[in-house]
Formats: C-alpha cells, sequence, structure tokens
C-alpha cells in the first residue's frame, strides 16, 4: 500500500512529533531513520512525497534529492534544514527540490508546505496514468477515447458492424464524431483498402448535390465541359459517408434508395446504369422519425438506412470520460504546435466536469487547442444554466462542489453502475450516495 508521505530524520523526537502533525490533519506517514531505507520504499507510480533533514549519517537529505530525482524527476522532495544549512537549502532549491523549512518550524508550516506537495505529486501519477492508458489501447480506443460504458459499447458495435458489409445509420449530435465513428466502421471492414469518401448532404446546394453524388456527362448542364466522376463511382470498393442525410432534398431521398436497392447509379445527362460496389454509411444529428413525421424525410428511406444504428453519446452523459479525452487533445495539441504538453489543475478539471458541453467532443478539443497555447480554460457561452462558471470568478464551494460531481461520476462509472459498489468505494452511506447523485443530476441512464 503506498504512503503520502516519505519521512526521513535521524532524530527520533522530531521524526514522531511531525509524524504526528501529518496524521492528525488525515496525511499518511511512513518514517524512516536513514535515507538510504527510504529510497528502498519508494516507487515512481504512487502519488508520494520525501520530506528528509539535510544533515544525517550516512546520505544526507540533498544526496537523497539527488538520488531520489534520479528515479522519478517530478517526486517532491522537502527538505527541513538548521540555520546553519540555508545557502546549502538554496543550492538545493536550484537543484530542484521543492522547498525546505527551517528549523525550529510550527506544524502548519509543515502541513502547508506538504499539502501543495502532494496536490501537485497527484497530479503528475494522474496524468502519467492517463497517458500510459491512452499509449496502451487499441488503433480504436485511441480514436474513440474513453471508458465510460455507453461508449465502450459504441465500440463493441462498431467492431461487430464493421465485420459485415450492410449499410450503417449513426446517430449523434454535432460534434460527437460522426465521420470519427464513420471512419472506423471502413477501416476496420474489408473494404479499408478502398477509398473512404465523404459528403455533407446540408452544405451543398439542391443544384449540385445530384451531380455530386451521381455525376455528369460533358453537356449535361451549362458550364459541365467534361465528364465528371460522381461520389458513389469514387467510393467504388469502399465507402461512402453522407453525413446530415435528413437534409438532402426529397427529389435526391428517392434517387438514393433507388440506388441502395439497385446498387446501379447513371450519371446526370447519361442513360447507361453503372454498378457500384459501395457501402453506405449515413449520419443523423436527429432521430429520423422526427422528420418523417414531419413529412420531410421518406419512411421508406428511413426503414432502408435504419438496419444497423449506432448511437453516439453526448459528452455530457459520459462527463467521467472529460479527464482522458483532455489529455488526449492536449498531446496532439502539444505535437502540433511543438510545444511541452500543459498540465491542467484540480480546479481547471473542476471548469471542465461543470460545463454542459453543448458543442461535444468538438468543443473540448477546441478548448484543449486553447489550453496548449497558454491561453487557459476559456469556454465560449457559459451560462448559469448549465452551471459552468468562469475559473478566475469561481468560489471555492462552486470549485468543489465540480470536483464532487466528478469524483462521483468516475466512481460510478469505475463500479459499473453498481450503487452498493460505489457507496462502499466512496466510503459513503447509500443515502448520501443517492442524494448526491442527486444533487447534480446524475443517473443511471448517464452509464447507457
Amino acid at each position: 500500500m503506498s504512503t503520502d508521505v516519505i519521512l526521513v530524520d535521524d532524530e527520533p523526537d522530531l521524526l514522531e512529533s511531525a509524524r504526528q502533525s501529518l496524521e492528525l490533519a488525515g496525511i499518511s506517514v511512513t518514517c524512516y531513520s536513514s535515507a538510504e531505507k527510504a529510497l528502498a520504499a519508494f516507487s515512481p507510480v504512487h502519488s508520494t512525497i520525501f520530506i528528509s533533514d539535510v544533515r544525517m549519517p550516512g546520505m544526507s537529505g540533498t544526496e537523497l534529492l539527488d538520488r531520489a530525482l534520479a528515479i522519478d524527476p517530478a517526486v517532491p522532495v522537502i527538505l527541513i534544514t538548521g540555520h546553519g544549512d540555508i545557502p546549502m537549502a538554496i543550492q538545493a532549491i536550484r537543484d530542484g527540490a521543492y522547498d525546505f523549512i527551517e528549523k525550529p518550524f510550527a506544524p502548519e508550516q509543515l502541513l502547508g508546505s506538504v499539502r501543495r506537495a502532494l496536490e501537485r505529486r497527484r497530479l503528475v501519477v494522474d496524468n502519467r496514468a492517463l497517458r500510459d492508458e491512452l499509449s496502451s489501447r487499441s488503433a480504436l480506443e485511441r480514436s474513440l477515447v474513453g471508458k465510460n460504458p455507453a461508449i465502450e459499447k459504441l465500440r463493441q458495435r462498431l467492431t461487430s458492424f464493421a465485420a459485415t458489409d450492410a449499410d450503417v445509420l449513426i446517430l449523434g449530435e454535432t460534434g460527437t464524431g460522426k465521420e470519427v465513428v464513420a471512419r472506423n466502421l471502413h477501416l476496420l471492414s474489408p473494404r479499408a483498402g478502398g477509398n473512404f469518401v465523404a459528403i455533407n448532404c446540408g452544405a451543398l446546394p439542391e443544384t449540385i448535390i445530384e451531380s455530386e453524388l451521381f455525376g455528369h456527362e460533358a453537356g449535361a448542364f451549362t458550364g459541365a465541359v467534361k465528364a465528371r466522376q460522381g461520389k458513389f463511382e469514387f467510393a467504388h470498393g469502399g465507402t461512402l459517408f453522407l453525413d446530415e442525410i435528413e437534409s438532402m432534398p426529397l427529389e435526391m431521398q428517392a434517387r438514393l434508395l433507388r440506388v441502395l436497392e439497385e446498387r446501379k447509379i447513371i450519371r446526370l445527362g447519361a442513360n447507361k446504369e453503372i454498378p457500384i460496389d459501395v457501402r453506405v454509411v449515413a449520419a443523423t444529428k436527429e432521430e429520423l422519425r422526427g422528420p418523417v413525421d414531419r413529412g420531410v424525410f421518406r419512411e421508406d428511406l428511413y426503414y432502408r438506412l435504419s438496419v444497423l444504428n449506432l448511437v453516439i453519446p453526448p459528452l455530457r452523459n459520459r462527463k467521467d470520460d472529460i479527464p482522458l479525452l483532455f489529455e488526449n487533445f492536449l498531446q496532439n495539441s502539444a505535437v502540433r504546435l511543438k510545444r511541452e504538453v500543459p498540465r491542467p489543475n484540480p480546479a481547471e478539471l473542476a471548469l471542465l466536469i461543470a460545463h454542459a458541453w453543448p458543442g461535444n467532443v468538438r468543443e473540448l478539443e477546441n478548448v484543449a487547442m486553447r489550453f496548449a497555447l497558454g491561453l487557459g480554460i476559456e469556454i465560449a457561452g457559459l451560462s448559469e444554466d448549465n452551471r459552468a462558471f468562469n475559473l478566475d470568478q469561481a468560489t471555492l464551494h462552486e470549485q468543489l462542489a465540480a470536483l464532487e460531481e466528478m469524483i462521483l461520476r468516475q466512481s460510478l462509472a469505475r463500479c459499473q453502475g453498481s450503487m452498493k459498489a460505489c457507496y462502499e468505494q466512496l466510503g459513503v452511506s447509500r443515502k448520501t450516495l443517492y442524494d448526491k447523485l442527486k444533487k447534480y443530476g446524475i443517473s443511471a441512464d448517464d452509464l447507457d
């Protein structure tokens, strides 16, 4: 079991008094009378810090500092010094010590330094764990990042659907990553060697969408000086991704239905049918039953597309994935910008957790890019309704509440929705857990 503090001093009285002060504050301490034994007990994977006297028989505190930083350059080491050791302590700070405290010292002084060092250490260890998890995941897991049960279910269904040749309908709000899902369907399918062709039906004027999809012959319309291959032909042997399918004009929906049924297209201005071997993956940001009921989407095309469905959960329903996603986006941004990867502090993570993310994963990626540029956490459109707050103006109560919500979501996800396992893990009563889940609007539906 790991400990919060490794305390090293050859004076038993000082060792005992410091231990008592820290343990009364809820900090676990393991004491050693020599630096050699303390180093042997240290592991870089734990959120542990060192407190060491400078002058000791055998290995000194400054030597311990050098040896500890050689094992883990990010481990905080607090040195306790006598009055005559101040120049030595200043040099130690330059050499990487976290802090030094001069004897005699008040317990509050030591406690304050230890708490700050522990917070820094825990951030380092947590970020390492996130990076290790990201690097150890499969290509699909690195592309669709997350541990929430809803995203794990999506990956499982995607893998299963990719092995078939059936058309697929993807449902997801703006910014959830519908094209990422479609591209993974292609890459994991037997069609991976063919083209992946994406077209946004909502971005094309009605006057050119037919030519874009099916191509045209020379002279088919004014400006058509030569024949042109359409997206269906170009995707032959591969996958055609039709985004915002709900925006497709009704007339084109009829033609698309015919192509899906017969797997043949006719170029604009031609009579000859061209056979095509294409898998169609369509995407919509709203459940198509609504457009069908409004008379703007064909019911027969709806049923033709709705054989295999993939639903992408919005980010607000999987907030426990936000730290992992943000770390992933930070790493990608830092590589593109040729910068060191910055690390968010707990208050900044709390701000991310508190936001409602109407722009979903795409919005989070943009925030990560700005953070990598050194602009801090900048989120547009913060409102009282979504309980988001400006970090510079956030009260202690707001930040603690956001942190509490993040912990609850992460714990519930780790326990796979089991309330009993969750309240036992958190060390609270069943009623306390239910009250807190109600307070933050967290339900089992968030884990679907």
